[in-house]
């Protein structure tokens, strides 16, 4: 068994590659972004072009996305949520994250996709990344004009807020 790169647990030729060759069409909108994701993975570059919707086929830079493909290390892909994006929806959002190396270090590509048909075919339409965590501050925040934290006994604006 070939295990497909998306992580669906099927074997490649029973999961992305019939959508990635042609040979279906992608049903799903998650499937569509599993099967861009193994496309990734497999330096299958023209797939990432064709289920680009039209209007962002202009700025799609092919050599970027093929040096990518190349020089990543494909760790998988985890699917965060989907909404909609159902065989009779005409739109629909996956968040996924999709892990790899890049030279050496463990990256995260973290998005919220928005995929529509078009002429009956899924395609990919926008996305969001989204920031690796949220900032959580640790400490209280220190008003401007409360005591400042170091113990200087002035206030915060006046010594290290200032």
């Amino acid at each position: 068994m070939n295990p497909c790169p998306c992580g669906s647990g099927l074997d490649l030729t029973a999961c992305c590659q019939p959508y990635i060759k042609n040979e279906r069409p992608v049903p799903t909108a998650e499937a569509l972004m599993r099967s861009r994701y193994t496309a990734y993975t497999l330096g299958e570059i023209d797939y990432l072009g064709q289920t680009l919707a039209p209007d962002n086929r202009e700025g799609y830079d092919e050599d970027g996305a093929r040096t990518w493909s190349q020089k990543a290390v494909w760790k998988g892909l985890d699917v965060v949520s989907v909404e909609k994006g159902g065989e009779k929806d005409a739109e629909g959002l996956v968040e996924f994250v999709a892990r790899y190396d890049m030279n050496g270090a463990a990256q995260e590509h973290h998005e919220r996709a928005v995929f529509r048909r078009v002429d009956g075919a899924w395609m990919y339409a926008d996305g969001e990344v989204r920031p690796d965590k949220p900032f959580v501050r640790e400490t209280p925040k220190v008003g401007r004009n409360e005591p400042c934290p170091c113990g200087s006994g002035k206030k915060y604006k006046k010594c290290c807020g200032g």
